[in-house]
């Protein structure tokens, strides 16, 4: 296969690296690589990327560009929440270009949205799914955003919390608890401002979290895990109670081993966040997607070409 017939996208988020190739040719991913990298780890308390995450988001793109055999110089790359908030984003992209020449763009909320959108379509599409009313969860690192859509009309809306800031702002659970249920007054707030009947939307959920909890669900562990199996499996409130109850009743090795590591940390915080957004949205059950922002951002380049 020639380089002209796949692209290479990547999405640096606040705590994860995801890389694909994409063949445009028949609308595929040809594979994948994901790492936790942390990025946003410290962010909370010094405003700053630091030279730790720095040092493992480069390694992360040295082990993919061999992995998946691609020159980071070629790939479309763009970067999220983390790096819009960090005061020393600039030089941070600047050490990125100079120690593996690639290029990363900061892209804003509502083009993060967009492209999500992007995604989730094509996904809904190849998986025979109706795709006329629904909603996207994408619980990130650094924010949450929510995506409505109605026969082509969009309300995106971009929440300032995520897994790694939330977790890394409270020392208690409680705390945290107490901050999703301010966040959740201003959701439901959002909600009804877009005067939709959300009763009637097919509710889709991305990013880590969901991924993991639908991974648990079908009994994969972090070795196991397969993205055409975790896509299309639904998940609902029972489910995320089970999880919660695992989480707090096994050893951190053996969690390591089931969601792979540097998610461990976050995952309770991750599901506190989804049941709020279920109860924020009156839904009972949610179709997990691992499509995200990375796909929409080759599916896009490739509609553009």
């Amino acid at each position: 296969m020639h380089m002209s017939d796949f692209v290479t996208a990547i999405d640096l988020g606040s705590n994860s690296f995801r890389v694909v190739n994409y063949d445009f040719s028949n609308n595929k991913i040809l594979n994948d690589y994901h790492e936790v990298v942390g990025m946003a780890d410290g962010l909370v308390d010094t405003g700053k990327i630091s030279p730790e995450a720095q040092e493992r988001v480069i390694n992360a793109i040295k082990t993919a560009s061999k992995q998946l055999d691609f020159h980071p110089k070629d790939a479309i790359a763009v970067t999220t929440a983390a790096m819009r908030y960090a005061s020393n984003n600039q030089e941070v992209l600047k050490n990125f270009r100079e120690q593996t020449s690639i290029n990363f763009k900061i892209i804003e909320a509502n083009e993060e949205a967009r492209l999500t959108l992007l995604a989730i379509e094509y996904a809904l599409k190849r998986e025979g799914l109706k795709s006329e009313k629904f909603i996207v969860l994408d619980i990130g690192g650094g924010s949450t955003e929510v995506i409505i859509y109605n026969h082509g009309k969009v309300h995106a809306q971009s929440f300032s919390f995520g897994i790694v800031t939330l977790t890394q702002k409270y020392t208690s659970i409680e705390a945290v608890k107490e901050e999703l249920n301010e966040q959740k007054k201003s959701i439901v707030n959002y909600l009804q401002q877009t005067k939709e009947n959300l009763g009637e939307f097919t509710f889709i959920s991305t990013a880590g979290t969901p991924t993991t909890v639908a991974a648990v669900k079908l009994g994969l562990d972090a070795y196991a895990y397969d993205r055409d199996l975790v896509n299309g499996t639904i998940v609902n409130r029972d489910d995320l109670k089970d999880v919660l109850t695992m989480f707090k009743n096994k050893p951190f090795e053996e969690l390591t081993e089931l969601v792979g590591k540097g998610r461990v940390e976050f995952i309770e915080v991750g599901i506190l966040i989804f049941q709020t957004m279920f109860e924020a949205l009156g839904q009972n059950e949610s179709i997990v997607f691992d499509d995200g922002l990375r796909e929409g951002v080759a599916i896009d380049y490739c509609l553009r070409q």
